[in-house]
């Protein structure tokens, strides 16, 4: 069984000098994404790998949860994953390593909304939209090699205004 997380990266402001790729997490986003550290702290199992996209945002709310992060698990940033679409995030959770079992992805919308949607056999309310640092969770009964649309099972999906409340009395 393998697990793959997904993470939206934090609430960032809407201009900066550098681009887009340079534009740092809000306040707001600062405390979403430590709130969602917390959160996944207390996730099983903890991620052995994160594939993030190397844009500030999603770099500053890794930062926020690398204290949630214990053990550490390996970190990759990589190009390919700043504002790639569903198709080339597919084909990079392809070519990840058999013995990995969980890994995290941090990235961009539409994108990694796309793939949550894509992947989950019934992707429920991830389909309507995948707010900045919410987290969906999937099981894989498959290796990283064997992934296909609609084979994962959805087991968690969660945003950062929703912690501290319980999802299923509402």
């Amino acid at each position: 069984m393998k697990t793959l997380y997904l993470l939206r990266h934090a609430k960032a402001v809407s201009d900066a000098p550098g681009g887009d790729a340079e534009r740092p997490l809000a306040k707001r986003g600062r405390k979403a994404a430590k709130r969602m550290g917390d959160f996944i702290a207390g996730l099983n199992p903890r991620a052995e790998a994160v594939l993030c996209s190397p844009a500030l945002r999603t770099r500053e709310t890794l930062d926020m949860l690398l204290p949630a992060l214990d053990p550490a698990p390996a970190i990759l940033y990589e190009e390919e994953l700043y504002l790639a679409d569903a198709g080339s995030l597919f084909e990079r959770l392809r070519k990840l390593p058999k013995a990995l079992r969980s890994v995290l992805l941090i990235g961009h919308n539409p994108g990694l909304h796309e793939l949550g949607v894509r992947l989950a056999a019934e992707p429920g309310r991830l389909a309507e939209k995948f707010p900045t640092a919410a987290l969906a969770a999937f099981d894989l009964d498959m290796s990283w090699a064997e992934l296909r649309w609609r084979s994962a099972t959805l087991t968690l999906f969660r945003t950062p205004k929703e912690l501290g409340r319980d999802p299923a009395a509402e």
